[in-house]
């Protein structure tokens, strides 16, 4: 097929800021493309070439829009998957499949796939609500510490908290969760693997992320990861493995803990685009998102190698600041070599809310964590 300046429509659900970066490469060549996104504001409208504003959770909605396309993807995963599996059924490619997200949607269903597929994973226990957690914690059948986690709709920290005392359950939301054994880490990891529908499969080096110890969001993500080689390969090798098993296409986000003897626990997925890998925007021979986009057309993928060390920052809203936005002192980091922000395009601000990432490229790699820290303690996303 003639995906480029031809009537082929590529259909993204979800607008936010990771489309918005997978248009830069559909414009790149040239392949129409139509979103979907609840909000008026959504960062990708200034990029395609329709823009649709509709519930990516309501069956019409994603249906009607589906049918417009000729391969349909997404940058979230809450989305209709009844629609998807319509749409699929009636010759509409979507990518990753229904079948895939199915089994990634729900957290809880996604930890019982990794037990099922003897793919290793922290313990756990799932529960219809917290008050069917507090029994069981009241039974001693679950030992404090341990990690919450809401079965869906949880996002950029959100619907994770960890359990060190019994009045840490108070308020919680009276959702589907599941109770994770603490796992005493060394690092947080991440390996993204890229898969187009004729089976060629890549994996991105592994990274090593470091994250904010109250947000539970990402700060920084460091490539290469400063870890032994033979854990690096263990790393990609079981995040190979996880890619099979979910028989995903497009990218795959593989998050991991290091243990303290250096065995390789899966954490979750994303079947998307996925911050660990923003840093291959500069730092990689091909971007995830091209290569993403490569993966859903069945075209061939490119190089996952880096060309340089790379450290991503994420810009989040300041604690306190509410409104519209402020890039304070971007001036100053712009002035950097080797420092790349990409502003996401949300108008309003509020606390932790992610609003861009700064790319640190460096062929010394303690130069460029150096930088990182600067660029942090530099640039400040704040309220007009």
């Amino acid at each position: 097929m003639n995906y480029f300046s031809s009537d082929f429509k590529l259909g993204i659900l979800g607008g936010g800021q990771l489309g918005k970066m997978l248009l830069f490469d559909t414009r790149k060549f040239d392949i129409q493309t139509y979103v979907l996104d609840p909000s008026d504001e959504a960062p990708s409208k200034i990029a395609c070439n329709k823009f649709f504003k509709g519930d990516l959770m309501d069956y019409e909605t994603v249906y009607n829009f589906g049918k417009q396309v000729d391969v349909l993807t997404f940058e979230i995963e809450l989305v209709n998957l009844e629609a998807l599996t319509q749409l699929e059924n009636e010759g509409v490619k979507v990518y990753p499949s229904p079948k895939t997200l199915k089994g990634i949607q729900n957290k809880g269903t996604q930890k019982d796939f990794y037990t099922q597929s003897n793919i290793p994973t922290a313990s756990y226990l799932r529960f219809e609500s917290p008050a069917h957690l507090q029994k069981s914690v009241g039974n001693n059948e679950i030992t404090i510490p341990f990690v919450w986690k809401c079965t869906e709709f949880g996002y950029d920290g959100n619907g994770v908290k960890i359990i060190r005392q019994i009045s840490d359950m108070d308020d919680l939301p009276n959702v589907e969760c599941i109770a994770e054994t603490m796992v005493p880490f060394k690092n947080e990891l991440a390996v993204i693997v890229v898969r187009n529908p004729s089976g060629e499969i890549k994996t991105y080096p592994v990274v090593e992320m470091e994250f904010h110890p109250e947000a539970n969001q990402v700060e920084y993500v460091i490539c290469p990861a400063r870890i032994d080689e033979k854990v690096a390969e263990k790393a990609r090798a079981i995040a190979l493995n996880v890619s099979e098993k979910f028989n995903h296409v497009g990218l795959l986000a593989v998050e991991m803990f290091q243990t303290q003897d250096d065995e390789i626990l899966v954490n979750e997925v994303a079947p998307r685009p996925h911050n660990s890998g923003h840093y291959s925007i500069e730092a990689s021979y091909t971007s995830q998102f091209e290569n993403h986009l490569r993966a859903i057309l069945d075209l061939p993928l490119g190089n996952t190698d880096s060309k340089v060390a790379g450290i991503m920052v994420n810009l989040v809203g300041a604690e306190g600041h509410s409104g519209n936005v402020v890039y304070e002192n971007i001036e100053t980091i712009l002035g950097w070599d080797g420092v790349t922000p990409h502003i996401y395009g949300k108008k309003e601000t509020r606390p932790f809310r992610k609003m861009g990432h700064v790319t640190i490229v460096n062929e010394n790699m303690q130069e460029a964590r150096r930088i990182a820290q600067e660029v942090k303690n530099t640039i400040k996303v704040i309220s007009a």
